[in-house]
């Protein structure tokens, strides 16, 4: 889970917990009357079994996601930057990198919500010139990250001595982008007056045996991964085309995967999962 404690929180930022459902973030709008709303909740249960309770609490993020437009064009917020998965969205996609042109075919219920969530969010500029910018990103990862993230766990594991698992073979690739360039996109997007989707990645495709080598290269570690069955549909190939983020928004990735698994494991180095 993210951890939202003292030590991680900015002392001059004020934070709120609260459930984007509870009617009392209204009053959080009202109280703190922001320009921007950057929307960062996501349907990210519904990668769960069906059986799980949590599953059934991510059913919520389309009422929770609509709850937080109506209050955007009640209080005439000027602009709303919600982040996406591309790589959920696109998970069938044929031209890798893949554009935001590219048809979505999502092959998962959580790719699936994301691009509902989207379409709602679309609507809303149709019908109330609610400005947005929806940013799809691929997969970000860096210091604080939960341990069940693929380079947290692989971190934890390898530096442990213990194998890193993989589900499948190892050769289904990712694009993996260190969360500083990731969160310059944001700032951007949210400046801009840009309306639209932009791809937020690196572009190059790391496959999870290519990604486990660079970790144990890094510290200094001989051990191979563990490989295991592959749970449920599972995306072969995945890589963002960030050009259009580039000749719009006058953005680009400049951390390298090396360079940011260096920092990442230099921070869990510091500090204990």
């Amino acid at each position: 889970m993210v951890d939202f404690s003292d030590k991680y929180l900015n002392p001059k930022v004020e934070f709120f917990k609260l459930d984007v459902c509870n009617p009392e973030v209204l009053n959080v709008f009202k109280k703190e009357k922001p320009d921007i709303v950057y929307y960062l909740a996501g349907p990210i249960n519904l990668r769960r079994e069906i059986n799980d309770p949590l599953f059934n609490k991510g059913l919520d993020v389309l009422d929770g996601f609509k709850k937080i437009l109506d209050y955007c064009h009640e209080l005439k917020i000027k602009k709303v930057v919600f982040l996406s998965s591309g790589g959920a969205i696109c998970s069938k996609a044929k031209i890798i990198p893949t554009s935001e042109k590219d048809s979505s075919r999502p092959s998962s219920l959580y790719g699936l919500a994301n691009l509902i969530l989207e379409k709602l969010l679309d609507e809303y500029y149709k019908k109330y010139k609610l400005s947005f910018i929806i940013l799809r990103l691929s997969n970000v990862y860096g210091p604080r990250q939960w341990e069940n993230g693929v380079v947290p766990s692989f971190i934890k594991n390898i530096s442990e001595n213990k194998f890193p698992v993989i589900r499948g073979d190892g050769t289904q690739t990712r694009d993996f982008i260190y969360v500083d360039d990731a969160v310059s996109a944001l700032l951007i997007g949210g400046e801009s007056k840009k309306t639209g989707i932009f791809n937020v990645g690196s572009g190059k495709e790391t496959s999870l045996n290519e990604l486990s080598k660079k970790i144990a290269k890094i510290l200094n570690k001989k051990i191979r991964p563990k490989y295991r069955f592959a749970r449920g549909i599972e995306v072969q190939r995945s890589a963002l085309d960030w050009s259009k983020a580039k000749k719009e928004l006058d953005w680009k990735p400049k951390i390298s995967l090396v360079q940011g698994l260096k920092k990442t494991i230099d921070w869990y180095e510091k500090h204990s999962f």
